[in-house]
C-alpha cells in the first residue's frame, strides 16, 4: 500500500486529488497540507511514502521545500504537481530532488501511474520532457538564457517580470531589498538586458508566468 500525502493550497484541488488517489486500491491518503509548514508537521506525525507537492504553495518556495524534504525525509519520494509548463520547472524540480513532475492537465490515470512509478523508485516526466532531457546530453545544444539561471535567480526573474516592485519581491522571497536589487543587476548582465522593462518583456515573451 502506497501512503500518500497531498500538499496543495487549494481545498478543491486537494479534494479532487484525494478522490483520485482513493479510487485506487493500492494507494491510501495519510494526510493533506496547505502550506510547507503544515506538510512538515504532517510528515513528523504520519508515515508517508510519496508526497504530491504543488509548485505554488504559500510559505517557502517549492525548491526550498524540496531541498528540505531531501534533507529531513530522504526516503520519501516527491512528485511535483504543477499548473506551470514542464519546461519552466521540471528540470529544476528534478535537480532539487523530486522523483517526478506532472502538470495538472494530465488525466487521473496518468497521476496514479506517476505515483506508482515514483513509489517504486522510478522517475516520472512526460514523453516530451523526457525527449528534451535526452537532448540536453548534447553539450552543444543551445539553451534559453533563463534556463541557465540558478533557482533563486529564476524566482527573482519571474517576480520582477510580473511587474512587482523590489520591496514586494523581497517580502515574497524573504530576502532584503538590497539582495533583490543585486539579483536584478546580475540578471540584466547575465541575460544581456538593459532594464526592468526588458525583464518584463522577456518573461512575457517566454510565457514564464503561466
Amino acid at each position: 500500500m502506497i501512503r500518500l500525502a497531498i500538499a496543495d493550497d487549494h481545498p478543491i484541488v486537494r479534494e479532487g486529488l484525494r478522490r483520485i488517489a482513493s479510487d485506487d486500491a493500492g494507494i491510501t491518503v495519510t494526510g493533506e497540507a496547505a502550506t510547507a509548514a503544515e506538510l512538515f508537521r504532517l510528515l513528523a506525525m504520519a508515515p508517508v511514502d510519496v508526497v504530491l507537492l504543488d509548485v505554488s504553495m504559500p510559505g517557502a518556495t517549492f525548491i526550498e521545500t524540496l531541498r528540505e524534504l531531501r534533507e529531513k525525509h530522504s526516503s520519501i519520494k516527491v512528485l511535483v504537481l504543477s499548473a506551470h509548463p514542464e519546461d519552466q520547472w521540471a528540470m529544476r524540480a528534478l535537480r532539487a530532488g523530486a522523483a517526478g513532475y506532472l502538470t495538472k492537465d494530465h488525466s487521473p490515470e496518468q497521476l496514479v501511474q506517476a505515483v506508482r512509478r515514483v513509489a517504486r523508485g522510478g522517475k516520472y516526466v512526460s514523453e516530451s520532457m523526457g525527449e528534451k532531457l535526452a537532448g540536453m546530453v548534447d553539450e552543444g545544444k543551445s539553451r534559453a538564457p533563463h534556463e541557465l539561471l540558478s533557482d533563486r535567480e529564476f524566482e527573482v526573474l519571474r517576480a520582477l517580470g510580473s511587474g512587482m516592485m523590489v520591496k514586494d519581491v523581497a517580502a515574497q522571497l524573504s530576502l532584503s531589498a538590497k539582495t533583490v536589487s543585486t539579483y536584478r543587476t546580475r540578471l540584466l548582465e547575465k541575460m544581456g538586458l538593459k532594464s526592468k522593462a526588458d525583464l518584463v518583456r522577456y518573461v512575457t515573451t517566454h510565457e514564464l508566468l503561466k
